[in-house]
């Protein structure tokens, strides 16, 4: 893979791999199959899909190949084919073109190769198709194509060639299902399958597909689909990835700042201007940020336009003419496309002749500025450099426009730009909606409407960019850089392979300059030292990888009893390879390879020695405990070491740093980064989602502020407000901060593990800043609700927090309201932890225990 996998994506491609193998070993026994992988819009669902494809045909360090693998990729859709055959080959360096082959005539072989993925669509199977009927059906259409085979080799239709691979025991057919929920509709009849439904249970190849993965973000019709697939026998294994780690990935926007009129009236001129404002200022911060970073790729942000599916041509026309004098220059012809199906011809809008662009390059084709859209790009569409929406839908059709934000809440760089809301948020502008219906687009948003699943973006009305704020002094922000935080183990790697990951960074930094060599040799006198140690056991590992043993078997001709007899042979080339495969999953095959050449003599004996020493030094389990130790000691020495350099590189150079320390075994401690813009909201809304125009209210001393020094907490429930305002009110107070809650560089992580044994992270809602005898201190202070399921789980987490860093804040201390009275626990008193670990009951008695006191 060209990429490295997000710890989310890993983990599913293995259990979508471990599925996949289990269903190849139920096909051997002749039982159909299914696999559904359902993951929320956003979450690289191609990306995985290319990982396990490369797994399947050339394995990897979990998988092992299938030689016998032929995938058929299938969609609705020709265009998002084409996508995802470029994305397969973005992604993975092995899916080369070749590999990847689209099926269109003149197509006829007698069976699919394996090792390739065929890419076909609905069209390419419907009985019009000249795929699918016979030669003499087909030759004189066929007549045609400059290339045609002759008729002997167009013998075969699709649906034959389908039929033959599956009935082919050297051949294993995997069938994906991409956008799995679509297409399997019944007609209107409701009595005949459409055309996905029929490939899959083999009505026409006489034989059901062996074996179907469907990719999507709303499984429930796939997952139907399979229960009535080949008369119920289909047995389906589902993998799901979990919306909250993709948040946490940083692969989406984080903030919907959304745009309606405020009063009744036509408005849709304005609106988008407004909205070519945002998107003309959105195009100057990304520049700024590139030029920041010394990037030479510079984001460049796209406006779309989506109309109703009979647009008013004059509307449209005065929209683009309101978005053209806003932009420095204009808009030239170029730079404004339409994606409506019917053959790609240009539309008119007023004084505006629009061409047609594929829906799929439209993300490469930076010239285009301005995209006018109906429905095509709400699913399957994927454009990250989206980043203002105007819509001219009604608001009864909400539904296409949630559905069309789904596909633009993606980070244009696949990361959250560290610590600027302002570069993480997708801009809406709705002039046709009402508070009603766009509350609907809230909840929809925020997950609380969940037809697409993962929704968990902050949406805001009257959203303002809020910037450090110049009143808070620089002992603040000095205090600030102190702070300990933790970052989520990732899907761990062993830490030898950590360590090297980390030297060749160092190394290609400049920042330590031979950190590949050092480290080798640093493992390599570890390796010496333990093979002195543990010599008694090496010794015997060394016999071990040197004698095969085996068994004979004895029997008489019509006796009832066998004899067995041990024998040892001694281990050629290709079992010694064996074992120092072992020995390369255990250390790397950097460290393993470079080890064989640090003992080796000059002859050929030496050297199978060296590979025979190394192979058993990785079957000492003692031995590999003290190498990942010492590898571990190493990896934090260099980490502190270069910790303030690392903090000079560029955001993108920093996350590859960022993401190595989270491959550790356990939580990391890091230092924060410095907020750079906050987005949020100074409008109220109501309990029901919907608009209230009374202005939020504000408090002075935050971090981040707009230009009069305040930030709004319209979004804190009443008693948060209280705890607010009353640590304000504290003489000694300096500065605040709303701690944000998901995992970025500018939010203050507490790292745990849930009921079911995964990491997961917890951000206390406030750090107060105190001066204490001249001194600024911090102290978190985190109102806990004592409603929710994890909230005692969450709070013994932040009392183990408070047990190894309470000695670097003022204050760490959790607050509930109680009986209609405000408690707190004080997590740094030894007495309290106590009793809070050892608790058994509700979080609602606990804070009625004598160690909860009252607020004050």
């Amino acid at each position: 893979m060209k990429f490295t996998l997000k710890d989310y994506q890993a983990d599913s491609v293995l259990q979508v791999l471990g599925a996949l193998d289990t269903a190849r070993g139920l096909w051997g026994r002749g039982q159909e199959s299914s696999v559904a992988l359902t993951a929320p819009t956003g979450a690289g669902k191609t990306v995985m899909a290319a990982a396990i494809i490369e797994s399947l045909f050339f394995g990897s360090d979990d998988f092992d190949a299938d030689p016998t693998a032929v995938v058929v990729w299938f969609s609705d859709d020709p265009n998002l084919n084409d996508q995802s055959r470029t994305r397969l080959m973005q992604a993975s360096d092995k899916l080369t073109s070749d590999r990847l082959i689209t099926v269109k005539p003149p197509f006829s072989v007698p069976e699919l190769d394996t090792g390739k993925v065929y890419f076909l669509n609905t069209q390419r199977l419907s009985k019009t198709s000249l795929l699918t009927r016979g030669w003499e059906e087909r030759q004189d259409e066929l007549s045609g194509f400059s290339e045609v085979a002759p008729p002997d080799d167009l013998a075969w239709n699709i649906w034959e060639t389908i039929s033959e691979t599956i009935d082919d025991e050297a051949r294993t057919l995997y069938l994906v299902l991409d956008e799995a929920h679509r297409g399997f509709n019944a007609r209107v009849s409701g009595e005949r399958s459409t055309i996905v439904s029929r490939l899959v249970n083999g009505e026409d190849t006489g034989h059901p597909v062996p074996i179907v993965l469907g990719i999507s973000a709303t499984i429930d019709r796939f997952r139907e689909a399979m229960k009535a697939a080949s008369a119920g026998a289909r047995r389906t294994f589902e993998v799901a990835v979990d919306p909250a780690r993709v948040i946490d990935s940083g692969l989406l926007k984080d903030t919907v700042v959304l745009d309606i009129p405020a009063e009744a009236g036509n408005f849709d001129t304005v609106l988008v201007t407004r909205a070519a404002r945002k998107l003309r200022e959105s195009t100057e911060r990304w520049a700024q940020y590139a030029k920041s970073q010394n990037a030479a790729d510079v984001v460049v942000p796209l406006l779309v336009l989506q109309v109703p599916n009979t647009p008013n041509p004059e509307q449209v026309g005065a929209a683009l003419d309101a978005i053209s004098q806003e932009i420095p220059g204009g808009l030239p012809r170029s730079a404004v496309r339409h994606v409506f199906g019917g053959g790609g011809q240009s539309e008119t809008f007023g004084p505006w002749v629009v061409d047609w662009i594929e829906p799929q390059r439209v993300e490469e084709t930076k010239s285009v500025r301005v995209l006018v859209a109906k429905e095509a790009i709400s699913t399957g569409w994927d454009c990250p450099r989206a980043e203002v929406l105007v819509s001219f839908r009604p608001a009864q059709d909400h539904t296409h426009i949630t559905q069309l934000l789904g596909r633009m809440v993606r980070s244009p760089l696949a990361r959250r730009v560290p610590g600027d809301e302002r570069l993480n948020a997708v801009d809406c502008i709705l002039p046709f909606f009402d508070r009603t219906t766009a509350g609907n687009v809230v909840k929809y948003m925020t997950g609380l409407i969940p037809e697409i699943p993962g929704g968990a973006q902050k949406v805001v009305f009257d959203g303002r960019t809020l910037v450090r704020n110049p009143d808070v002094p620089e002992s603040v922000w000095a205090a600030w850089d102190a702070l300990p935080t933790l970052v989520v183990p990732q899907r761990g790697v062993a830490p030898v392979k950590r360590l090297m990951l980390l030297a060749h960074e160092l190394s290609n930094d400049g920042l330590k300059v031979g950190a590949v060599r050092a480290a080798l040799e640093e493992m390599h006198a570890v390796l010496d030292g333990y093979a002195v140690r543990y010599r008694g056991k090496l010794d015997d590992a060394v016999n071990e990888i040197w004698n095969v043993r085996g068994q004979t078997l004895h029997g008489k001709t019509g006796g009832t009893k066998i004899t067995y007899t041990e024998f040892v042979e001694r281990a050629d080339d290709r079992a010694i390879g064996v074992g120092f495969d072992f020995a390369k999953k255990a250390f790397g095959g950097e460290l393993a390879t470079s080890y064989v050449n640090h003992i080796a003599g000059d002859d050929e004996d030496d050297l199978r020695d060296a590979f025979v020493t190394t192979a058993a030094l990785a079957t000492v389990k003692e031995i590999r405990e003290r190498l990942d130790a010492e590898a571990d000691e190493l990896a934090a020495k260099w980490f502190d070491q270069y910790r303030v350099a690392i903090k000079g590189l560029n955001d993108e150079r920093q996350q590859v740093y960022a993401y190595i320390l989270a491959l550790a075994a356990n939580p990391q401690e890091t230092s924060l980064g410095t907020p750079r813009s906050r987005i949020e909201d100074f409008a109220v809304m109501d309990p029901d989602g919907l608009l209230d125009w009374v202005p939020a209210p504000t408090v002075e001393k935050h971090l981040m502020s707009d230009d009069r020094g305040l930030f709004p907490v319209g979004s804190l429930n009443d008693w948060e407000q209280d705890v607010v305002r009353t640590e304000l009110a504290r003489p000694d107070a300096v500065a605040w901060y709303r701690n944000p809650p998901r995992q970025s560089v500018d939010s203050l992580g507490v790292v745990y593990r849930d009921e079911l044994g995964n990491w997961r992270s917890m951000h206390p809602d406030f750090i107060f800043f105190h001066e204490i005898q001249g001194e600024i201190k911090a102290s978190i202070v985190d109102p806990h609700g004592h409603h929710l399921e994890d909230s005692l789980l969450k709070l013994k987490t932040l009392a183990a927090f408070a047990a190894d860093f309470g000695p670097r804040f003022h204050r760490v201390e959790a607050f509930a309201k109680v009986g209609g009275k405000m408690k707190i626990l004080d997590l740094k008193d030894a007495d309290t932890r106590s009793v809070i670990n050892s608790w058994m009951g509700s979080v609602e008695a606990l804070y009625s225990h004598p160690i909860a006191k009252n607020y004050a």
